[in-house]
């Protein structure tokens, strides 16, 4: 049959015998497109819609460089993966080049920063930006995706003003005068000036509610996984206080358990929360065992049994959160002299089973857990796995918008592998830190991991992460580890930046990896697409491309279809 495409702008649908073109400065009902060009042969009755949606917002589109970055270290400026997002909203249909399962049916839900500018001031770092939500929904082999800005008080604050109103990951609201000033500080220690903007993460709780999440306790916000749409706050109804918590919280269809970090008497409060509820009730607490302050915890992991508690070197500091430039470590500081610890808190009883020192790390995610036994049946140790940067702090500063955007061949990316952690249960007083397989496997770059579901907590052989191709300045590659054979199988594409490969495992499925891999990626050259590849074989089985390159994305969540 005739191979036909369809493209809808507005309301209007525009047919084309082979295919439709949409190069640069080509503007459409008040939409801007960049080179685009959808080219694909499908059957007619098998048509794909474009659809592009309301608020076009030009004071969106990225900012020029600001004298603070010089012209001559911006040759990667216009990569769109950071770049701001284009517009506020969007909604469409995508054509297909290969074949979506049909047993594939439910949304994908992508949080992370996507603006990040207001006026002409650009933002310093990728965890700045505000946030951007990203859907992918699948039904009968179709896709339909779509983007909005969730609309935190600390987002509509600054469009409302042009101008920085909040505290940012490392951005701070410039003082009119000296009493603003002292007035900002006060609303820091009382939380206030805080940010809520929801950038990292997105959790679908066992009730069924989406919350998306960042580091801040009052950057907990409900969303509607259909529509976007900004719901309100997620109020936590208990009154356990404090300003931060996990970015990311482990949330099952029974649970979710989270920890609060305590800035005052160094530790961590150990949390759960039932489903249907907004009350979280404290199953321990750890005292710290070294430094001034507590250690950052973006994640930690979970076993059946256990809480495994990570006590970082690189620890929350006050003092740099009170200046209004930011350190080379932002809100933290490294105190190697302090150690690093791992402490292991039992679900049931809230006691600390056992607390170990262990070599110096530095991660931001952790991987999954599980619980070795002996014959018998008793456990003999925890075994913990996470994306470690060689004890390296310095891979914050590389996160400098700067940084990304100034790329010029170079192979700057620090080295980072899979960390395992060793917790003897023998009483030791230290546990081991190894690598998990040859860092060479994957380029030497290891981040943003996802593993199925159905093994959290449990022993497993295959994680899903973005590795390197080098030389490069960022993860690039999408990468499958297998940890029984000690390989693994990367996918990689010039010029891409994949973000999180998110596994989601297809239904009866009695093999581990049986499933397919949904990730989203920015392109050099302006444009993006969805990317599904086989959970096992590790091969590309569809994509679809956006109608414009959505910047870089952080953290996702999947959502069947009800």
């Amino acid at each position: 049959m005739a191979s036909m495409k369809y493209l809808a702008i507005g309301n209007s649908i525009c047919p084309a015998t082979v295919e439709v073109s949409y190069k640069s400065g080509c503007v459409l009902d008040g939409f801007s497109f960049r080179s685009i060009n959808f080219t694909r042969k499908r059957n007619v009755r098998d048509l794909r819609v474009m659809s592009v949606a309301t608020h076009w917002l030009p004071e969106i589109d990225v900012a020029p460089p600001s004298s603070r970055e010089k012209q001559s270290d911006l040759g990667n400026w216009n990569h769109v993966a950071w770049t701001s997002v284009r517009q506020e909203r969007w909604e469409g249909e995508l054509a297909v080049e290969g074949e979506i399962p049909l047993w594939l049916s439910g949304t994908y839900l992508r949080n992370g920063p996507g603006l990040w500018h207001i006026g002409d001031y650009n933002f310093r770092h990728l965890f700045d930006g505000y946030a951007t939500l990203v859907k992918l929904y699948f039904e009968n082999g179709r896709l339909i995706a779509g983007h909005r800005q969730i609309e935190s008080e600390a987002y509509k604050a600054a469009k409302k003003n042009k101008k920085l109103c909040y505290r940012e990951f490392s951005e701070v609201p410039k003082p009119d005068n000296f009493l603003s000033y002292v007035g900002e500080l006060a609303n820091l220690f009382s939380g206030a000036s805080l940010t809520d903007n929801a950038n990292t993460g997105v959790v679908k709780l066992g009730d069924g509610r989406v919350v998306c999440l960042t580091e801040t306790q009052k950057g907990s916000i409900v969303i509607d996984p259909d529509t976007l749409d900004t719901l309100g706050k997620f109020e936590y109804s208990d009154t356990l206080g404090g300003l931060i918590h996990s970015a990311h919280p482990v949330v099952t269809d029974t649970e979710f358990l989270t920890l609060l970090p305590d800035l005052v008497i160094p530790g961590y409060l150990v949390v759960r929360m039932e489903p249907g509820t907004n009350e979280r009730k404290v199953i321990g607490r750890v005292d710290c065992r070294g430094g001034p302050a507590a250690g950052w915890v973006h994640s930690f992991p979970v076993t059946e049994h256990y809480v495994i508690v990570p006590e970082m070197p690189l620890r929350y500091c006050a003092r740099n959160l009170l200046k209004a430039e930011p350190t080379p470590l932002y809100k933290f500081e490294w105190h190697p002299d302090s150690k690093a610890f791992m402490h292991v808190v039992c679900k049931a009883s809230g006691k600390i089973v056992t607390s170990v020192e262990v070599p110096l790390y530095v991660t931001f995610h952790f991987i999954n857990a599980y619980e070795e036994e002996d014959e018998d049946g008793r456990v003999t140790a925890i075994i913990a796995d996470c994306c470690e940067h060689n004890a390296d702090a310095a891979i914050l500063e590389k996160l400098r918008l700067q940084n990304l955007r100034s790329f010029n061949g170079e192979d700057v990316l620090p080295d980072a592998r899979v960390g395992r952690f060793i917790i003897p249960f023998d009483r030791s007083s230290h546990g081991k830190l190894e690598t998990a397989l040859d860092p060479n496997e994957h380029g030497r770059g290891m981040d943003m991991c996802s593993i199925n579901p159905k093994y959290l907590g449990k022993k497993y052989r295959y994680a899903y992460a973005c590795g390197a191709h080098r030389p490069c300045n960022f993860p690039n590659t999408l990468t499958k580890l297998d940890f029984f054979g000690k390989k693994a199988k990367n996918w990689y594409e010039e010029g891409a930046v994949p973000s999180e490969p998110f596994f989601v495992p297809r239904p009866g499925a009695t093999e581990e990896d049986d499933g397919v891999v949904i990730s989203m990626i920015s392109q050099k050259n302006g444009e993006g697409y969805a990317l599904l590849l086989d959970g096992s074989s590790f091969k590309e089985i569809a994509r679809a491309k956006f109608p414009y390159g959505l910047p870089y994305g952080l953290h996702g969540c999947w959502v069947p279809k009800k």
